[in-house]
């Protein structure tokens, strides 16, 4: 790769991104970087060269284009080597893409996502009412619970919605989730060291495995048990690995990418009252408040791999055949050159503006299936939040909010919060 300057050290221990992204963007819209472990890899950040990146014809997803992968190079512990080898729709092109995104894709369509709707309003509900019972015990059990009893909405709320959703559509049982949870953030994190990155990965396969054999033994209506059917039906559609992977790759990105979209929603319109109260006075909507945080503070900020399988040069950047590079979702979101000179500012009646869409959620062949299904938790999550607490505020500055230890997932690990009234 070429540059006129050091290569960006990607900081594994996460933080907050906007920044570090801003400069980065000042250059080019794409730069060279350093992966954990001094790994050579490249970013694409700039909006409009991401989105060419995304869907270049000699760009591809399948790690066997990873040269210091299939070299060898890359150690059994490396942070980020999940992302690379985890068999799935995310690692895969053409005809094999195709094929597996065609077996998931059933359960995403617009009906069945539809009719999910009175489900999930019902658990935001039931999730409503445990955050205010443990306000009013962090209260000391006075008042009716919306008092200034301190709780993390993240944990209580954020959390137990889209993992409860996603864990439904694949069978998972309730005695499993919080470890994949757990488990979840750590496949995520990038400070995480060798050995516990194995053996979280580890854990996790042979979580997922229990899982499998679960729901054959006891097929239901959930994603899993077709998964099962089709590949047992089909004989070679679907592999034992391909069937872990997809289950992997369906439980992190089915809660992690919901869990920091509604974090980062809350933190932003709490922190911007004059955008909640435009909802309010029916100026926008809930959606829009989504739409412009997926863009303004994308649930992910770096997302791992693509693979150009040749020589490509974007804006300047040389970009040699067989690196990794990261899809900058949260630069790109910010970028001026495509939102304008206020695109660090939030605005919920942006779209209404303006014909460019962000792509937190991907574009192309790999946009995000589960994107129907993380629109709809999330707009009834803050419709309902707000509605019952309308008062409701961050307990800490900003600044306090410890962030995720991560430069994949792009939000606070913790989000305490006041009901108000």
């Amino acid at each position: 790769m070429t540059a006129s300057y050091a290569p960006h050290r990607m900081d594994p221990s996460g933080g907050c991104p906007h920044a570090a992204n801003a400069a980065l963007l000042a250059k080019g819209a794409a730069a060279e970087v350093l992966l954990p472990g001094d790994v050579p890899a490249a970013v694409v950040l700039g909006h409009e060269a991401l989105k060419e990146f995304i869907g270049h014809p000699d760009v591809a997803k399948n790690a066997r284009h990873f040269t210091a992968l299939r070299e060898g190079r890359i150690p059994d512990g490396w942070p980020l080597r999940t992302f690379a080898t985890v068999q799935g729709m995310v690692t895969s092109d053409g005809d094999d893409h195709r094929r597996l995104r065609a077996l998931v894709s059933k359960a995403f369509t617009a009906r069945r996502v539809e009719a999910l709707r009175p489900g999930i309003e019902r658990l935001t509900d039931e999730l409503l009412d445990g955050v205010e019972a443990a306000a009013a015990e962090a209260a000391g059990g006075a008042g009716d619970g919306t008092g200034d009893g301190v709780v993390d909405l993240r944990a209580l709320f954020a959390l137990p919605l889209p993992m409860r959703v996603i864990s439904e559509l694949l069978g998972v049982d309730e005695e499993f989730r919080d470890r994949l949870h757990v488990l979840s953030n750590q496949v995520v994190a990038t400070d995480i060291a060798p050995e516990d990155a194995v053996a979280a990965n580890r854990e996790m396969v042979a979580v997922l495995t229990a899982v499998a054999a679960s729901r054959k033994d006891r097929p239901g209506e959930d994603l899993t048990s077709a998964l099962i059917a089709a590949r047992e039906e089909g004989g070679d559609r679907l592999g034992e690995a391909e069937l872990i992977g997809t289950m992997i790759v369906m439980i992190i990105a089915g809660h992690e990418t919901t869990l920091n979209l509604i974090t980062n929603a809350v933190r932003a319109l709490c922190a911007h009252r004059d955008q909640l109260e435009l909802i309010r006075a029916g100026g926008a909507d809930w959606a829009d408040a989504v739409e412009e945080t997926l863009r303004w503070d994308s649930p992910v900020s770096f997302f791992p791999f693509r693979y150009p399988t040749r020589d490509l040069t974007v804006d300047g950047t040389l970009i040699p055949a067989g690196t990794p590079v990261l899809a900058g979702f949260s630069a790109a979101g910010r970028d001026p050159a495509a939102h304008g000179p206020d695109a660090d500012r939030f605005d919920i009646t942006r779209r209404t503006r303006s014909t460019t869409r962000h792509l937190s959620l991907g574009h192309g062949a790999h946009y995000c299936l589960g994107a129907p299904l993380a629109r709809m938790e999330t707009t009834i999550a803050l419709r309902r939040l707000f509605g019952r607490f309308p008062d409701l505020r961050v307990a800490v500055p900003e600044e306090e909010l410890p962030r995720h230890r991560s430069f994949v997932g792009n939000s606070v690990r913790e989000l305490p919060v006041v009901l108000g009234g």
